[in-house]
Parts: structure tokens; C-alpha cells; sequence
């Protein structure tokens, strides 16, 4: 189990290399000078020469390469070229709001996905199954934006339930800041629970044939013991890795529907930092979400060992 710990450590620096590398060029070869943004209009050439010196946007490519792995191996960010503040200070100040909006997300896309996976593998070829699919293959083909304008035009502003958008007063307490993340948690829960059905349908039918199954059913075993005991934990290992894949993928997929909602946080920080073309700010946004996939990836692996003896070996 330690080596293969380590191994995956292994593989989790390599990846990360791979992936600063790729976000150092993606952010460079965005059109615009950010020494031209930040000074308007109205700047002259030998203005905007100097600022670019200034924050060492003159330097040749390898070497801004150099120090940018330097700084990410020293675990240092950079800072921020319109915010007057450290990368890591940015980040953390949005951080709280993305990772709430995340959680959120993900318990509603569990919270469906996987009962609903179950009972259509359970009642498949019945009505229920095929409302169930159809259900997920509609909610997959819509996006979080397009659901998140219609919950706020029915729920916010015809109906009043939820705010319309925001993150609330600053001085307001956790439970009236969560009731602005509502309607973009579903925004956000409700495609990505279509994955988990799947998933979990696929998953519950190839263990209902299997030989234990029947054989807990010839012992007279409840119809909901046989499901959730016997044939949901020998699937559950797969459903693990799906909904890891979701969490994941939400991390990095707040970024529309933040916008939509107008809420402050890491996603529309990169929003406007792509906009701004703030290179550091892009460059340790899109590392520290790479990061957190990779260490999502990595718990998954590591809960199988928890979750299937049998992996161990």
C-alpha cells in the first residue's frame, strides 16, 4: 500500500509539471499586453515599455519560464498585477464561497444521481427506467447557464423564493449567504447528476445477474437488503469513481455559472483576470484547481483500498 502511495505521489508531481508548463503558454499566448490594459488608452509606447519592464513582461520567454517553475516549486503564486495583493491572498478570499457552491453542487448531483441510477437498474425496461433515462440524458444535454437564467426568472423574479443573484451583505450570517448559492447549486447539481445515473444504473445492472445476488434472493433475504447490501456495495466502487470525476469537474466548472450569478468567486476572479490579461493571477488559479483534481483523483484511488479489500492486493 506505501509503494503504491508513493507511486501516485510520483505521478501527481509529474502531472502537475505537465500541467504548469501548459498553463505558463496558455496564459502567454493570450492576446493582449497587460501593461496596455492597466495604463488605458491614452499611454504612449515608451509608457507602456516601462511598466512592461517593470513587471518583467520584457524578459524573454524562457527565462519568464524559469522563474515562474521556480515560484511554483517554492510554492509562491506571484502577484497579482491589478489586485495590489498576492495571488494566494486572492485566491483565498474567493476560495470559501467556490468550495461551498461546490459541496452544494455535488450533494445535489448525489443526492439524485445515485438513488435514481439504482432504482432505474432495479425496475430496468419499466416506465420508471425509461423516464429516468430520458430525465438524464435531457438534464446532460442542458447547460448550467441556460438552467441557472430559468430558475432565476421563475424562482427569483416571478416567484420570490430565492434571491436573484449575489452573495449577500458582507454582515449577513452563513445560513442567508447559502440562500444565495441555492438556485446555482442546482444550476450546477442538476446536468452533472445525469453522469451519476448513468453511472449507477450501468454499474447496479452488472452485478444484479451476478451469482451472490441470486443467491441472496434464494435465502429469503429482503428485496432492499439484497440491493443496498449485496449488489450496491460490490457497485458502489465504480459509482466512487464517477462522482470523484464530478466533484472535480465542478471545482473547475463554477466558473459560467459564478458569472451568471454574479457571485465573487474564484471563477469570476479568473474571469476577470482573462479579461485584465493578470497573467499570475491565471496561471495560479488554473494550478490550484489542476492541483485539487489531482488530489480528488488521488482520495479516490485511495478510498477504493477502504471501500474493496480486494484492491489492497
Amino acid at each position: 500500500m506505501t509503494q503504491y502511495v508513493l507511486r501516485r505521489f510520483g505521478g501527481m508531481i509529474a502531472v502537475m509539471f505537465i500541467v504548469a508548463t501548459i498553463v505558463f503558454l496558455i496564459a502567454h499566448v493570450i492576446p493582449g499586453d497587460p501593461a496596455a490594459v492597466m495604463l488605458g488608452s491614452n499611454a504612449t509606447a515608451d509608457d507602456v515599455d516601462a511598466l512592461r519592464h517593470r513587471l518583467g513582461l520584457d524578459a524573454p520567454l524562457p527565462l519568464q519560464y524559469l522563474d515562474f517553475m521556480r515560484s511554483v516549486v517554492q510554492l509562491k503564486l506571484g502577484e497579482s498585477i491589478f489586485l495590489n495583493r498576492t495571488v494566494t491572498q486572492a485566491l483565498a478570499e474567493r476560495a470559501m464561497l467556490t468550495t461551498q457552491l461546490t459541496v452544494m453542487a455535488a450533494g445535489i448531483a448525489i443526492f439524485l444521481g445515485v438513488p435514481i441510477g439504482v432504482i432505474s437498474a432495479v425496475k430496468r425496461g419499466s416506465a420508471v427506467d425509461q423516464v429516468a433515462t430520458a430525465a438524464s440524458m435531457t438534464a446532460a444535454s442542458l447547460p448550467s447557464f441556460w438552467i441557472g437564467l430559468t430558475l432565476i426568472e421563475y424562482l427569483a423574479v416571478h416567484w420570490r423564493l430565492l434571491p436573484v443573484a449575489g452573495y449577500g451583505p458582507p454582515e449577513a450570517g452563513l445560513f442567508d449567504h447559502l440562500r444565495y448559492l441555492v438556485l446555482p447549486a442546482i444550476a450546477v447539481g442538476i446536468p452533472n447528476s445525469a453522469l451519476i445515473i448513468r453511472f449507477t444504473r450501468t454499474s447496479m445492472l452488472d452485478v444484479l445477474h451476478e451469482d451472490y445476488v441470486r443467491t441472496a434472493r434464494a435465502k429469503g433475504l429482503a428485496p432492499g437488503t439484497v440491493i443496498i447490501k449485496h449488489a450496491f456495495r460490490n457497485a458502489r466502487t465504480s459509482v466512487l469513481t464517477v462522482i470523484g470525476l464530478t466533484v472535480a469537474g465542478l471545482m473547475g466548472g463554477a466558473i459560467v455559472t459564478e458569472t451568471v450569478f454574479a457571485l465573487p468567486g474564484v471563477g469570476n476572479l479568473v474571469v476577470s483576470a482573462v479579461l485584465r490579461r493578470d497573467y499570475p493571477v491565471i496561471q495560479g488559479a488554473l494550478l490550484v484547481i489542476s492541483g485539487l483534481y489531482v488530489l480528488i483523483n488521488l482520495g479516490v484511488d485511495l478510498l477504493y483500498a477502504v471501500l474493496d479489500p480486494r484492491v489492497r492486493y
